[in-house]
């Protein structure tokens, strides 16, 4: 029987009282090892980080995948319980940095597992559904990364959460459709990779219909203190107005070592340069997203940040997965 290693990140999942609180691990994993159906041979783990996952950032995702590739000399197959917050940023993070190397599915859930008391399992949950459905699927699904939820199994690269209480709360690819990607080599995680991750500054602007003068200003003011990245989210297949004087807030902000990203506030669907828009964002030196949706945009923008070090390298290497 093929191992497999479950471990908790914290999330609803294992909250338990009035109001919900996370039980500590050392008591939930155990309640949690009892309930798992017999049939699989699962060891669990807790996480290095147990937290509500609006906190978590990259470096908690990055421990994680340090943890599995240690995990990796003793087991090929991995289920992960997160918080739903920023599941679909876990899971497009472990996508773009482990690849094809392991068997990777990430679930979690909209109530807890265990009621108020914490000793049984609660009436109304999709908890255990969600766990179920990871396990149904863990020893059957190609090497890669995936998203269990409600029943259904996403590729993790392009899952979004679309609605915040619902049981239906994800969207992605199915699991058993063509990902149109090459296959890529695990990204090994150090220590050093820990530390520069927490200097990654990222800024994200959603666009709304303000006069272009007063867009421009506001570039213009961000060049004082510009992100790492800055991503700008237009509208439609990422459209965006411009002028000459948006166009040189934008070279200024490069300059300034800022790398602008265009992408779509559009939740579903890809950007689309059917309108011309591509003489423009080249004079402006604007990047275009050409990733499967945001949070799979978060985690190329952290994988290229710890693979190079400077605004021309990230530019340079921006469409590598093309060549």
């Amino acid at each position: 029987m093929q191992k497999i290693a479950l471990i908790y990140m914290g999330g609803t999942f294992g909250c338990v009282g009035e109001p919900l609180a996370p039980m500590p691990q050392h008591s939930f994993l155990p309640k949690l090892q009892t309930l798992l159906p017999k049939q699989f041979d699962v060891q669990c783990f807790s996480a290095t980080t147990i937290k509500d996952s609006s906190a978590c950032t990259a470096v908690d995702w990055l421990q994680l995948i340090q943890q599995i590739q240690q995990l990796q000399q003793t087991f090929k197959h991995f289920i992960i319980i997160h918080g739903t917050d920023t599941l679909s940023y876990a899971a497009a993070t472990l996508s773009r940095f482990l690849a094809q190397s392991c068997h990777v599915i990430l679930t979690g859930s909209q109530f807890p597992l265990l009621d108020p008391t914490g000793e049984q399992l609660r009436p109304i949950s999709d908890a255990m559904d969600n766990l179920n459905t990871a396990l149904k699927h863990i020893l059957h699904v190609e090497a890669g990364v995936y998203l269990a939820f409600d029943q259904q199994l996403y590729h993790a690269a392009t899952a979004l959460k679309l609605h915040t209480t619902a049981l239906k709360a994800f969207h992605g690819l199915a699991y058993h459709e063509k990902l149109n990607q090459r296959p890529k080599a695990a990204f090994e995680v150090h220590t050093t990779h820990l530390q520069r991750a927490q200097q990654l500054n990222i800024l994200n602007w959603m666009l709304q219909p303000v006069e272009k003068a007063t867009l421009a200003k506001n570039l213009k003011q961000l060049s004082q203190t510009p992100p790492d990245f800055l991503i700008l989210q237009g509208y439609g297949t990422g459209n965006m107005a411009s002028d000459t004087e948006i166009i040189q807030a934008l070279q200024l902000l490069r300059q300034k070592g800022c790398v602008c990203i265009l992408t779509t506030q559009v939740a579903l669907g890809e950007t689309d340069q059917r309108y011309a828009i591509t003489q423009w964002t080249q004079n402006a030196a604007i990047l275009i997203n050409d990733c499967y949706g945001h949070a799979d945009l978060y985690a190329k923008i952290l994988k290229i940040y710890l693979e190079y070090r400077t605004t021309d390298q990230y530019v340079q290497h921006w469409s590598d997965h093309l060549n």
